[in-house]
């Protein structure tokens, strides 16, 4: 009996010792030893042996976190209270550090999580608050990471969650976006008429150049076909004459005769009093008397 008992003793001691020198480090974590109080870095990850009363053992997780800053009242520096709240993400890169030189990294890091928020929005104001937000999300990292980096943990990202305004700026701000609205639905509509009437004046503009260019067009043809017509009533003319003039040359002097005097025979039955003869038609009258008495002179011998 006292045997079993003492089996079981030592049984329930081994497994004691098992538990407690033994430790079993995931990945994303590391164990930060103490032996005699005296820090002797970090374990893992793997299996970690310990020594049971001598090594005391702080497990650290290097994953990332986030930390959730509640709603804080700033002022702005226009004097304008605003809320603000926002994320923190972090991450252990030093576990020795972040258990040594800090006890509370959520409590130590909100409180200068706030202190920062409300210094960097004081020098900021509330117009520049509520259209810069990526830049003070990127001055809050900054600055934090400045203060976290001697407690081993590295700032990685800084978020702002929610901006409300006071209820006054709220109602002004619903103003101004209604007026600025208004105003772009006015100038687009300007834009709008604007461009219909550029576009309708270009129009006329065309159809002017087209009307010009086509009378331009019926004018160089209307010029053309008078010039060819004239050419061609020329070319007749001349045509005209040439053939007058061959005529002409096979005329008599008593064919020409026969013409005058029928001409005299109409300006005879004209009811004019006064006619011009040019100097030429007294001369054939002269050659027409020389030959009416050369055919009587040639009748009386005949008639001998």
């Amino acid at each position: 009996m006292n045997a079993y008992v003492s089996f079981l003793v030592v049984l329930f001691l081994g497994l004691w010792f098992l538990t407690t020198a033994i430790r079993i480090v995931r990945e994303y974590q590391r164990l930060v030893v103490f032996r005699f109080g005296r820090a002797i870095g970090q374990r893992g990850p793997g299996i970690v042996l310990l020594i049971p009363f001598i090594d005391k053992a702080v497990l650290v997780d290097l994953r990332e976190a986030f930390l959730e800053i509640p709603s804080q009242t700033c002022i702005t520096k226009d004097n304008a209270p605003i809320n603000i709240d926002f994320l923190i993400y972090w991450k252990v890169f030093e576990p020795e550090l972040s258990v040594i030189q800090v006890n509370d990294f959520a409590g130590a890091a909100r409180g200068i999580a706030t202190t920062t928020l409300r210094a960097v929005v004081g020098d900021i104001s509330l117009d520049d608050v509520l259209a810069k937000r990526d830049q003070i999300n990127q001055v809050l990292r900054t600055k934090l990471d400045e203060v976290t980096e001697r407690w081993g943990v590295k700032i990685t990202t800084v978020e702002i969650r929610e901006i409300l305004p006071p209820k006054e700026v709220q109602e002004a701000m619903t103003r101004q976006m209604s007026a600025e609205r208004s105003r772009r639905a006015v100038v687009t509509e300007a834009d709008g008429r604007r461009e219909a009437d550029i576009k309708v004046a270009e129009g006329q503009k065309q159809a002017e150049i087209l009307r010009a260019e086509g009378d331009r067009q019926a004018t160089i043809l209307r010029a053309e076909a008078e010039r060819q017509s004239t050419l061609l009533r020329a070319e007749g003319f001349s045509m005209a004459l040439d053939r007058i003039y061959q005529v002409a040359q096979t005329v008599d002097a008593k064919t020409m005769g026969l013409q005058y005097l029928d001409t005299l025979k109409s300006l005879g039955a004209s009811p004019a009093t006064k006619f011009i003869f040019p100097m030429e038609f007294t001369r054939l009258l002269g050659s027409l008397g020389d030959m009416t008495s050369r055919s009587m002179n040639d009748g009386d011998g005949a008639t001998r």
